[in-house]
């Protein structure tokens, strides 16, 4: 008796996805009257997410972020440079934002992600312009010595919202930095203690110690479809539905920036206010997942 209710359900399953594949704008818009989307969620609502911190362990500070599916790998690795002459006083961020070709089908061997270099822009922007880092902060001496953090993202799954995730990552990992203690040698030069044996030395900083964040950025990427919002989207809904606003706003709801690259729809002024209030509420839930992943790394 079981086995013709088991074929039908299987039958209408290939159905369903069938017609999601020819049709997935017919397809969206039956679930969007409802109010709803295909994975259950409602329109305003962000997909489940998780920090880890510390997952690199060679890495200065690192951070795992999945949200949804989409995640991101961020490692940072502190380096001593010669700081320029028109900022001797400042250290300086690298950042890189790599997609292998494990991360999507989309991304092929040996061919440059379209998006990389868009992302990594978009991050660069981002982290210096909000004032996350003071930089002064990364002097050791002035005139001769600071440090340069190099911070690598690596797509892992690209599903969607790739800058949301890669910024949490960033964020994350840059909760977890520590800088190292450097030391002088024989030659004047400041080197790390650790590596060159020179625990013995008067250290130029005393210990390791932990970067201040303030202004610290957070995002959410909304698409606009008609007169529909739904947040953070993903790589399907990205792709059928082409209106695209990225919404960054800091831990203080100060707008950081907006960006929308395009699409074939209008960004009215009532819809950007409903993708900024969306993102003050979805700032308020990131911030609350970062504490408690760096609670939870103290108590480990």
């Amino acid at each position: 008796m079981g086995l013709p209710n088991a074929s039908g359900d299987l039958s209408t399953e290939v159905e369903v996805d069938a017609f999601r594949r020819l049709f997935p704008l017919r397809f969206y818009e039956k679930h969007l009257l409802e109010s709803i989307r295909p994975d259950a969620r409602l329109l305003g609502r962000a997909r489940e997410t998780t920090i880890a911190l510390g997952a690199v362990a060679s890495a200065n500070g690192s951070a795992l972020a999945k949200i949804g599916s989409t995640t991101m790998l961020a490692a940072i690795k502190m380096e001593v440079m010669t700081p320029s002459l028109e900022t001797p006083d400042e250290g300086c961020i690298a950042i890189d934002f790599h997609m292998p070709p494990i991360c999507s089908p989309i991304v092929r061997p040996g061919r440059p992600a379209e998006a990389a270099p868009v992302v990594a822009k978009q991050l660069s922007d981002t982290i210096l312009s909000s004032g996350m880092i003071n930089l002064k902060e990364l002097s050791l001496v002035s005139g001769k010595a600071a440090w340069m953090a190099y911070l690598d993202i690596y797509c892992l799954d690209a599903d969607g919202a790739l800058f949301d995730t890669a910024l949490l990552s960033a964020v994350a990992a840059f909760s977890h930095l520590e800088i190292p203690v450097v030391s002088l040698n024989d030659d004047g030069k400041i080197v790390l203690s650790e590596e060159q044996g020179l625990s013995d030395r008067e250290p130029v900083n005393k210990e390791k110690r932990k970067i201040n964040l303030s202004s610290v950025p957070f995002s959410l990427t909304c698409v606009l479809y008609k007169n529909y919002i739904l947040a953070d989207p993903t790589a399907e809904e990205e792709s059928i539905m082409d209106t695209i606003v990225t919404v960054v706003l800091d831990s203080s709801s100060q707008l950081v920036s907006l960006q929308k690259p395009g699409g074939t729809v209008l960004a009215y002024t009532s819809a950007i206010q409903d993708c900024i209030a969306l993102t003050r509420q979805r700032v308020k839930e990131l911030q609350k997942i970062l504490e408690e992943a760096i609670s939870g790394m103290e108590v480990d």
